[in-house]
């Protein structure tokens, strides 16, 4: 019951009243009882001002703050703190009901804690977000109560506060692969030789007999009276685009997030692994039109650029157009590359209609085409059968895993690389075919 805006009873008070209630009712077969209902009613009278008045006298007898990251991890648990301090020479029992965002739809969010008297605590809970965007906090209410939990007083603090929600930064110290060298990677690749000749100036050096002549520098011959020729190496920083398809397909849910968010997630580490191994980031989104381009570069700068775009990409519920794909492509990227193309297919069908585009990008970059099993179906193909329904169920979704491999089995007919995989494992299936294709020097 609510007598005025910071003041509460508590419901111990009623149910001492009810106490009291069945004590005069009993009263009536057993008189004594009727004079300890009566100092019953005294005694509650008594707790009550004495509660009353420890718990309203005096003002800002509890402090708190709410203490906020700077931006929340998508899909990932992020940590709240409340710092709350008890002004009070007793012992009080806090109630906690912060605000939360709408979008974790908790109306039930509640934490309960006792801070000893005149001290401080630190308190943290976790939200996980399954969407990017802006999420609005509330206000910080915290209800006090002594130990006889008669009346309550509210107090409220930090109220309208916004934190962002970005692609899961927190993958990135996750999957950190400073220290991963080519040496680390699995045994067995086999180094597929260049076609052509790079031409990354490494220094200019003596001749010996061996040299190529063409690389005869003949400036320096001139100052040095000597031979001297150009040495050049392997180009190190290659481009390396992460493709995300933002249509309707991609709206799919997995464990709280979308199959575009997993995309978004994953296109964010490679774009840290990338720029680690040397080599050049760079994004772009597609569905209807293209969008969110970030041309592959290597600068301190590029992962806040990747960042910012990702945290913009949101489907647009359209069928992606993967000619027009394929026409930005021949258009903006002219280098040699390395494309990670985030999509789906669940059927032959699906991938037939793009496939042509598919082939004609695979003739001039390195094509990687990112797409996923569907978990569902494992779990029915793998539940035994009782039922007609049932076995109708388990061949249809063996049907659809069939074609899942056949769409492998086709690109790989055509020289473009795939990766089937599920969204939990998404990155780091991502991670290890990049590192596979750079070992192998396929770029």
């Amino acid at each position: 019951m609510k007598f005025f805006k910071p003041f509460y009873i508590q419901p111990r008070f009623f149910y001492a009243g009810i106490g009291i209630v069945v004590l005069f009712g009993l009263s009536y077969f057993i008189p004594v009882l009727f004079n300890i209902a009566q100092l019953s009613i005294l005694v509650l009278a008594l707790l009550f001002i004495i509660d009353f008045f420890t718990i309203f006298i005096g003002t800002h007898k509890i402090e708190a703050e709410r203490i906020l990251p700077d931006k929340f991890s998508n899909g990932d648990n992020n940590t709240v703190n409340l710092q709350i301090k008890n002004n009070y020479p007793i012992s009080i029992h806090l109630e906690i009901i912060d605000e939360i965002p709408e979008q974790f739809q908790k109306r039930d969010f509640k934490i309960k804690h006792r801070v000893a008297p005149r001290r401080s605590k630190n308190i943290s809970y976790q939200l996980r977000p399954t969407e990017r965007g802006e999420y609005h906090f509330g206000s910080l209410n915290v209800y006090a109560t002594s130990v006889l939990n008669l009346v309550a007083k509210r107090f409220t603090f930090s109220s309208d506060a916004m934190v962002p929600t970005y692609p899961s930064f927190k993958q990135l110290k996750k999957f950190e692969l400073l220290n991963i060298n080519q040496n680390s990677l699995e045994y067995g690749l086999k180094k597929v030789r260049r076609l052509g000749h790079t031409m990354e100036f490494e220094q200019i050096k003596d001749y010996v007999l061996g040299d190529d002549l063409r690389t005869i520098n003949w400036k320096a011959t001139a100052k040095r009276n000597q031979l001297m020729v150009n040495q050049f190496q392997d180009e190190k920083s290659q481009p390396v685009y992460s493709i995300i398809d933002k249509g309707r397909i991609m709206k799919m849910p997995f464990d709280g997030l979308s199959l575009l968010d997993y995309a978004i997630n994953a296109s964010l580490v490679i774009s840290n692994v990338v720029l680690k191994k040397h080599d050049k980031a760079g994004m772009l989104s597609f569905s209807k039109r293209i969008d969110n381009v970030v041309v592959a570069e290597r600068r301190s700068s590029q992962m806040q650029l990747i960042l910012e775009a990702l945290y913009n990409v949101n489907t647009d519920f359209f069928e992606s157009d993967f000619s027009r794909l394929y026409a930005n492509i021949k258009r903006h990227i002219t280098n040699r590359s390395l494309l990670l193309m985030y999509t789906n297919f669940e059927t032959m069908d699906g991938l037939n209609r793009q496939l042509p585009y598919l082939k004609a990008i695979a003739k001039s970059h390195v094509l990687v085409v990112i797409f996923f099993k569907n978990t569902e179906l494992d779990t029915l193909i793998k539940t035994k059968a009782e039922t007609v329904q049932q076995v109708y169920d388990k061949v249809i979704a063996e049907k659809f895993d069939f074609e899942k491999r056949l769409i492998v089995n086709e690109l790989k007919k055509y020289g473009i690389y795939s990766i089937l995989t599920t969204p939990e494992n998404l990155t780091i299936d991502t991670i290890n075919k990049y590192l596979e294709i750079k070992s192998r020097g396929l770029l």
